[in-house]
């Protein structure tokens, strides 16, 4: 299995992606019919810049062709914000009377501290938090750092239109859903510990995986995207660990949402989803894929 880029796992893993060459302009949207119906489905970033908008001619029709917007998780709601809090807070921190540097090795931290310091960002910040949430946290300032922002993400410049229009917002996933898909189930952080190693590692190779990433989005090829994201084969002593994210964050997600988007064909209903990328292209357990094996037909455009 090849390793997939932390980072951007930690960040709802929009990124990551194993796949073939794209056919010459064409975007990560996809056109998903049965016999009498259809979606939209648009593969999303959650991170961007001024340059992506506006988005190509096809995916601006499509959108005001729809009558309801599907996301992850609708973070415009500021009752599923709270949620998204409080689920965070409960599966995110240590137990009474523990820290961060408790719980990993001493090196680790100090790779921690002086990232931190370099940044001008607060160490302390992280002491309370799993290694999972401290990784999810750099992850977030580091992806900042290279001069993307979160409100020029794809998925929140769609819900912002939408919320314009009044067009009513689906959520395919709870807070808890997401939220445990990234938290891991191991009582001695593990996984988490594994998560943070992984990024720390990716940090210092950030800001040409951006590019790289910004380019192939734009241009719709996959190839490029895969060769930003590919770090090369996992290490046996982590397979075990890069085949619990594979299910947690991939295969168990992508199901539920096959089978969310399966719901709204037969029900006929007009709706334009956004998803992360990486669950659209990601080998043969994908969306796109588990929609097929349904019987629906899928078109790229």
């Amino acid at each position: 299995m090849k390793n997939r880029h932390c980072v951007c796992a930690l960040m709802v893993l929009l990124f990551a992606v194993w796949c073939g060459a794209a056919d010459p302009g064409k975007h990560f949207f996809w056109k998903v019919s049965d016999s009498d119906s259809h979606v939209w489905i648009l593969g999303s970033i959650h991170f961007g810049d001024s340059s992506f908008y506006p988005l190509p001619k096809v995916i601006e029709q499509a959108f005001d062709s729809s009558a309801e917007l599907a996301v992850e998780i609708d973070v415009s709601n500021d009752s599923i914000s709270t949620e998204i809090a409080k689920t965070s807070a409960k599966q995110g921190l240590l137990p009474k009377g523990k820290r961060l540097p408790d719980v990993i090795e001493k090196n680790i931290w100090k790779t921690v501290d002086s990232i931190c310091a370099a940044w001008n960002f607060p160490s302390a910040t992280l002491l309370m938090m799993r290694p999972w949430m401290a990784a999810m946290t750099l992850s977030a300032i580091a992806i900042q750092r290279t001069g993307i922002d979160p409100s020029y993400g794809i998925d929140a410049v769609m819900l912002d239109s939408a919320a314009m229009r009044g067009m009513p917002i689906v959520g395919l996933e709870t807070a808890e859903e997401q939220i445990s898909s990234l938290s891991g189930k191991s009582e001695d952080d593990s996984l988490g510990v594994y998560y943070l190693k992984s990024t720390l590692r990716e940090i210092a190779n950030l800001d040409s995986m951006v590019t790289q990433i910004k380019r192939a989005w734009k241009t719709g090829n996959d190839s490029l995207l895969n060769a930003a994201m590919n770090d090369g084969e996992t290490s046996p002593d982590n397979e075990k660990y890069e085949a619990e994210m594979e299910k947690n964050v991939y295969s168990n997600r992508n199901q539920k949402m096959a089978e969310s988007i399966g719901q709204f064909l037969k029900e006929n209903r007009s709706i334009f989803i956004i998803i992360g990328t990486a669950h659209l292209v990601l080998d043969e357990r994908n969306v796109l894929e588990l929609l097929k094996q349904k019987g629906f037909k899928v078109e790229r455009f």
